[in-house]
This record gives C-alpha cells, structure tokens and sequence, in this order.
C-alpha cells in the first residue's frame, strides 16, 4: 500500500504581494527597525507548547517588548495558508485568508522591540514563498528558527498526528513508505512528512536571504529533560528573562495513548467522505482527540520497531554533522538528535487487546454526546465565574464599560469574520487592522509597566 501524494496544489491568482515600500512619511523611519523572530517549525517539536507559553502570558511579554502579531494564534495558522497559496474549501464556514499574510507581515515590521510569528506549516513552503516572507518582513531584523527532534522519537509522534488529521493506515505501513520509498526519493519533499521534516532541505530554503548567523537551529531537549529547558532556548532569541513568563498557563501537545490512537485510526477507516475535513479538525481532532483522550494516556508509549535503530541513527547521524558543519546558529547539542537506547520492547497499536480500544470508544462517545448537548444549549454549561458584587455594574465608569462592550462585539465570530472578507477585498482594510493592532499592542505594553 504506498502513501497518498500530499502536494497541495497551488491556486492561480495571478497577482502576488509587492514587497513593503517604505515611504519618507512612514512611521518606521522614526524608530529603529524591530527584531522579527520567524519560527517555522518543524511540528511535533514543542512549537505547540512554545506558542502556548507565549499567547498566555502575551501581557508578560508585551511589558518586555515581545509582540505577537495578529489576535489570536489562528491568525498565524491563516497566514501560513495564505503564504502558501492553499485554497479554502468552499463549504468551510471559516472567513477568507486572503491577505492574512501581508497583515501579520505588517503587523510585525510595526512592533517596537520584537515581534514573534510562529507556525509550523511554514516548513511546508517552497523556495519562491520562502522568499516572499522574508522579503516582506524587511526592513526588519528578520530571524529564522526552526525547532528539531530526534528522528526516532519523532516518527511515532507524526504518526500519531496523521491519525488525528484523518489518516488511517497502520503504523507499519506508514512507517514502511516514509523510511523505504520517500526518504530515498530525489524529490521527497513531494511527500507531506519529508516537506516538513526534511530539516537541512528547509533550512536551504528559508535561509538564502538571511544571514546565517541569524538562523537559529533549537534542539529539542532529549526525553526526560527539565520541562522549562526548550523554553529557556527559544526565550534566550527573545532577549528576556525565561521565568518573566508562567508555564503553567501552556497545554503540551502529547502524545495519546496506544488504545486512543487505534480507535481514532479505526474510525477514520469508516467516517463517510461527505464529511469535510474542516468539521472533521473542530469535532474529531479538538474536541474528542485533544480534550477527550489526551486526558487517558496510559499504557506503552510507541517506539520504533528495532528493525529500524540502524536507519534512524544513520540519518540522525547525517543530518547533526551537517548542523555542526553549518554556519546557523545551533541552540542545545545536536548529540541530542541521536536516538537513545529503549529498554522496553516495542508494541503494535494493532494487537492491543480489544477492551481496550472499546474503552476508548466508549469515552469518545461519551465526550461527544456531552459535547453536542453543549453546543446546544450552551447556557447549561457549567458556570466557573463567581457572580458581580451587588452594585458593581452602577462603580464601573462609563467608558470602561462602552471598552468592554466594545472589545465583546469585536470579538464576536460573526465580526471577525466580516472583517476577515473584507480585508481579502480591500488592501485598505488591510492596513486598517495593521495599525489597529499596533494601537493595541502599545496600550497593552504600557499597561503592564
């Protein structure tokens, strides 16, 4: 059974972004240009604990002159989209990300000391969007990061990913056309886990108009590492004190268990078709993966079948004496990159016991139901918020409280939205939410000093 090509295709437009053109009446002239640190993956290295850590303590770091740019970490998903030229479905109720890039771009080229933007799906682009990206974020201080892993802990994680995005074959058979047929393809970024994982490959691309000592390569720190250690890396970019920010706030992306990942793989091979891959990632992936079964990891953890040790530690080998070879700047020890021993022996998510992945259905269809009977009648969920004091409303000030109804409104899906499609329309309105954005994060930087 061989893999399914995942080159996404290109839509045909025929326009591009120009790049910035900086004006004499431009306000960036006036004030030195930011640092802008682009963080393009590779997934399943800590880059979704790394953007958590940062979006919930945006305040803590807003105070030291870290900005993220957007207002909300789907912002920086949309950009990747429309960096990359992928085309919405048009039955997904999603607003339009036409343009989203060129508002993170400028929101970005527009923050007083640095500003952050992190995806990893910005290891997915090709060599002429690569270039588009950076040229756009001049004339910023642009930085490049991109986060690695050991090869043997990372194929079982991606595994696992790829059941979460509908995939549902084997471990060993996807495993056997990752390592047998697509590594030794000369053209192996054709292939979805080779496009984001062909870590020298996306170093080429992304680094050709930046200098190298301004590509920053992190290590992930091996299993069993302090929890704070890839945090201390990527904050040393950032110029400011690593414990500045409360970990706690951060959800770690883990693993699911054996059980949970055979059900979901189980039940893609029967989920119809006519079911889109949009709704799929909101009721599947987020809400039974992530809140539902990410809560009961238990068991073995997947490893690599031992047949496959020598080619892990080949490849690893290879690409850490190309990193210390290199001219980037190497963030941890690229020994790390080599797989360590395992002591307990490999197990197949094929041959766990049938209770077990029962259980796990079970779960599934438990949190589903709760799910649903939420969603509608959302004034029945739980209620956490302790009540006003009597005669709060009459104490708040005028127009504190016309800022709060105001920041609701705003806030609503329905106005996003509408502001979204009309940015995808109008370059106006795009430069419209670049300066709001920049009038945002300025009060939210004083409002923390």
């Amino acid at each position: 059974m061989t893999a399914r090509n995942v080159t996404e295709q290109s839509r045909t437009t025929g326009t591009t972004d120009p790049v910035p053109v900086v004006t004499d009446s431009d306000p960036a002239l006036t004030r030195p240009h930011p640092k802008v640190i682009l963080h393009i993956g590779e997934p399943k290295t800590g880059t979704t604990f790394l953007q958590h850590v940062m979006w919930r303590n945006r305040a803590e770091l807003a105070a030291q002159g870290v900005g993220l740019p957007g207002h909300h970490p789907q912002d920086h998903y949309r950009a990747t989209q429309d960096l990359r030229d992928i085309p919405k479905r048009p039955d997904d109720p999603a607003a339009s990300w036409t343009g989203e890039w060129e508002i993170l771009a400028g929101q970005a080229r527009q923050a007083s000391r640095v500003a952050v933007i992190s995806h990893e799906l910005f290891s997915a682009a090709d060599a002429d969007q690569a270039d588009r990206a950076v040229r756009s974020l001049l004339p910023a201080e642009v930085h490049l990061v991109i986060t690695v892993r050991d090869i043997a802990s990372l194929l079982p994680a991606e595994w696992q990913e790829t059941i979460k995005h509908r995939n549902s074959r084997s471990w060993e058979d996807w495993l056997a056309d990752v390592i047998d047929r697509e590594s030794v393809d000369a053209d192996r970024r054709q292939w979805w886990f080779w496009r984001v994982h062909d870590t020298l490959a996306i170093l080429d691309i992304w680094s050709r108009h930046v200098p190298p000592e301004h590509v920053h390569v992190i290590v992930v720190p091996p299993r069993g590492s302090a929890n704070d250690l890839l945090w201390q890396r990527f904050a040393s970019l950032l110029d400011i004190d690593p414990a500045s920010v409360d970990l706690s706030r951060a959800r770690p992306n883990s693993s699911l268990g054996m059980p949970e990942v055979e059900f979901l793989r189980q039940l893609n091979q029967v989920l119809p078709q006519e079911v889109p891959d949009w709704f799929y990632m909101w009721n599947v992936k987020e809400t039974l993966a992530h809140r539902a079964l990410a809560a009961r990891r238990d068991g073995p953890r997947l490893i690599l079948p031992a047949s496959r040790d020598a080619w892990a530690r080949s490849y690893a080998e290879a690409v850490a004496a190309a990193l210390s070879e290199s001219k980037y700047d190497i963030i941890g020890d690229v020994a790390d990159l080599l797989p360590r021993p395992v002591a307990e022996p490999p197990t197949s998510p094929a041959d766990l016991p049938a209770e077990q992945v029962r259980d796990a259905a079970v779960a599934a269809a438990a949190a589903l139901v709760a799910h649903m009977y939420r969603k509608a009648y959302p004034a029945a969920r739980p209620q956490h918020r302790p009540a006003a004091p009597r005669g709060l409303a009459q104490r708040v000030a005028p127009r504190r409280l016309v800022r709060r109804v105001g920041s609701s409104v705003i806030s609503s899906p329905r106005v996003k939205n509408t502001v979204r499609e009309l940015s995808s329309r109008f370059p106006a309105v795009r430069q419209l939410r670049i300066q709001l954005w920049r009038a945002v994060e300025r009060r939210r930087e004083q409002g923390r000093r």
